[in-house]
């Protein structure tokens, strides 16, 4: 007889990261994947079946209801982004942390597998003290979405010391790629090719903008499955290329690929901004050690694949 088929339910799981984490799940061939969404339906198709259901982690009864089924969660979730969490803090806090420790605290009551939380590690660092960051580094936030993030961190650690939970943290880079919403304020990359398909400006906050480790989200999903398959329970996990580009740089190698379509690319110089860390580059060695993952796409070719898409789609990716 094989292997049982896991059940595997991708809180979050219709956006950008989550809708291709999922075709991952799917394709293992070992997983019944279960997706749990806000809306009435996904955002974006989910491969042919995958269970979407409509709900809310605050909800106690879903979650009791979803989890006597489940083997294992991935949290995905998040309502927010770094720009909104600065412009209020007190909706950053109130519409993620309660939610979040609901399906923790309610995880606890169900033998599984594993709790994969996803973390941010562009953020829960705050300034470098050296590149690249590794998991050791002190975690001084300096945004409200950063902090968020990080008391979720140690909440799931908390459920883990004390009632047993199979957490495990990843902590990814800035990802990009096709099917990125360009303007909702988080991701450089998509924000630069939705502004350029306009004709509109690119925003640069500060003289040569902020120096992040941009990772493929093809290359990010592979890295969250392999923090959920080999990561250690208990344990945090950077999902990072270790490179680190600044905004310049980036739109340096988008210039030739929009004007060989007849697209130029503006420029608007704005102050640096208060919330952003100068330098973010993450050092994934222990992922690396543990599971044998690391990045797989150049970031030029990745790039030109994701301007187009995104230029085959007419919106920015």
């Amino acid at each position: 007889m094989g292997a049982k088929q896991l059940t595997t339910l991708v809180v979050g799981g219709a956006g950008f990261i989550g809708s291709r984490l999922v075709e991952l799940l799917v394709a293992s061939s070992a997983r019944e994947v279960w997706v749990l969404g806000r809306s009435a339906l996904p955002r974006q198709a989910l491969p042919d079946g995958v269970r979407y259901i409509q709900g809310d982690a605050s909800d106690s009864r879903c979650m009791q209801a979803l989890l006597a089924t489940c083997d294992e969660v991935i949290d995905l979730a998040y309502a927010t982004v770094p720009k909104s969490s600065f412009d209020d803090p007190v909706h950053d806090l109130m519409s993620n942390l309660p939610p979040t420790v609901n399906l923790l605290q309610e995880a606890c009551r169900h033998r599984l597998r594993r709790f994969l939380l996803v973390s941010s590690g562009g953020t829960v660092y705050g300034p470098a003290f050296s590149l690249p960051i590794t998991e050791s580094h002190p975690t001084n936030p300096i945004s409200p979405y950063g902090i968020t993030k990080l008391a979720l961190e140690k909440y799931a650690l908390m459920f883990h010391r004390l009632e047993g939970l199979p957490v495990v943290i990843a902590r990814p880079g800035n990802p990009f790629g096709p099917a990125q919403v360009g303007n909702q304020g988080q991701g450089f990359i998509g924000a630069a090719i939705w502004a350029t398909l306009r004709r509109q400006p690119v925003c640069i906050f500060g003289e040569r903008g902020t120096v992040r480790d941009y990772l493929h989200v093809d290359d990010l999903a592979e890295g969250l499955l392999a923090a959920l398959d080999h990561g250690a329970i208990g344990a945090t996990y950077n999902i990072g290329t270790g490179q680190g580009l600044d905004n310049r740089e980036v739109l340096d190698q988008l210039m030739p690929l929009a004007q060989a379509a007849n697209y130029e690319i503006a420029l608007k110089h704005l102050p640096a901004r208060v919330f952003d860390v100068s330098a973010n580059v993450l050092c994934s060695a222990s992922l690396t050690e543990l599971s044998g993952w690391r990045p797989r796409q150049s970031f030029s070719s990745a790039l030109a694949r994701t301007w187009e898409a995104a230029l085959r789609a007419g919106s920015a990716a």
